[in-house]
């Protein structure tokens, strides 16, 4: 909605240092990918140590459950674009939207 928030940036403070995330379903998307990769390559490993292969096992099914929230992600992206859509119909301005897939 413009004006209220949801378009300014998150700001992170880390020290001295400032943490910014401008497009947040992207970030969002590309966090959960890198979590996807992590679980499966761990529960890999995992598998070839026979002490581990049941925390290997929940690894795959926690790598599971985060594709699950791929498409999660994607749905709320357009969910919110779309609610900003028709606020900004109403006022007289509609955003640029990107057509990238994440």
């Amino acid at each position: 909605m413009p004006g209220s928030g949801a378009d300014k940036p998150l700001v992170v403070h880390i020290g001295p240092d400032e943490l910014v995330i401008r497009r947040r379903w992207e970030a969002v998307s590309i966090v959960n990918d890198v979590l996807i990769a992590a679980w499966f390559i761990v529960g890999s490993i995992m598998f070839f140590f026979a002490a581990w292969t049941t925390w290997g096992t929940w690894c795959f099914l926690a790598g599971s459950v985060e594709l699950l929230l791929r498409p999660l992600i994607r749905l709320g992206r357009l969910v919110h674009i779309r609610r900003v859509r028709a606020t900004s119909r109403r006022a007289g301005t509609i955003p640029h939207d990107s057509s990238l897939d994440f």
